[in-house]
């Protein structure tokens, strides 16, 4: 992969990460896809690196990738016996924050959910005195689709509750996992080196003028545009220069230094930034 140009990345969708990636995995049809999809998204049981360590152990397409990591994670002892998943590493944990949601396929003729995604936090210590980071992880998990129920997925009912309306079940052997930092990024395609931040410059801080200071403005402009042919006038006939040198008098003269703005072609003046400003306040 690493043959590729600049600018190509691997940058899947949720639903072709669950719809493909992980339903291959789980199906384990084609072992000629399987060796593929290993090399793009490996197997790792990542609850036994610190996330940072994470981008030396990424697949091939993406090894290098500043920016976002996946991985395959096989289903935990604990997990297959019933029980919760251990999220715990060397230096901290994952933790789930809000409500799992669903990830539903884009295909306007079969629209329907196949999977589930939940979102984590890193922290580093141990609960509940963790300090949070800026790694996250988005796990996915395949909901199970009946081959002989027209591509409805499969519905467990609660026992407790017959009311209650049926969850999908999901499939469990593995799960797709993509961990990235949070971005500080004002855009997708903003890419600036890490530790490069956009500050506010303090010189530009312009509010919006009451409509008293709008009319000073628009008479401080009025008076500019009129400004140089007077300030030309008045230099031409003050200054001894021009009454001893006949009619090169105006190309021999200097503008004034105090009180004026700078010329520019065809004698209209170059508003400065603090000159402006002043006129606002």
């Amino acid at each position: 992969m690493e043959d590729l140009p600049p600018g190509f990345r691997f940058s899947p969708t949720e639903e072709e990460l669950i719809s493909f990636y992980l339903q291959n995995k789980l199906d384990g049809r084609s072992e000629d896809l399987n060796r593929v999809v290993d090399r793009i998204i490996p197997v790792v049981y990542i609850y036994e690196f610190n996330p940072w360590e994470l981008p030396q152990a990424a697949g091939e397409a993406i090894h290098g990738d500043p920016e976002q990591w996946f991985f395959f994670i096989p289903r935990q002892e604990c997990e297959a016996r019933g029980g919760r998943p251990r999220r715990l590493t060397t230096t901290g944990y994952w933790k789930a924050t809000g409500s799992p949601s669903t990830v539903y396929s884009s295909n306007s003729s079969n629209y329907r959910a196949i999977g589930l995604k939940r979102t984590m936090v890193f922290y580093t210590g141990r609960a509940p005195h963790g300090k949070k980071t800026e790694w996250k992880m988005n796990e996915y998990k395949a909901i199970a689709i009946p081959a002989d129920d027209n591509n409805q997925p499969s519905m467990t009912a609660s026992s407790s509750n017959p009311s209650t309306p049926p969850t999908p079940t999901l499939r469990q052997e593995f799960s797709l996992c993509r961990v990235y930092k949070k971005s500080k990024c004002l855009r997708a395609f903003d890419r600036r080196p890490s530790g490069i931040e956009i500050t506010r410059n303090p010189n530009l801080n312009i509010q919006a003028a009451p409509a008293q200071a709008a009319d000073h403005l628009d008479k401080g402009l009025t008076t500019s545009n009129r400004k140089p042919q007077n300030m030309e006038g008045r230099t031409n006939s003050s200054s001894p220069e021009s009454s001893s040198s006949g009619g090169h008098g105006s190309q021999s003269s200097q503008p004034e230094q105090s009180g004026t703005l700078p010329m520019a072609v065809n004698n209209e003046a170059i508003w400065d930034l603090d000159q402006l400003i002043h006129l606002l306040l």
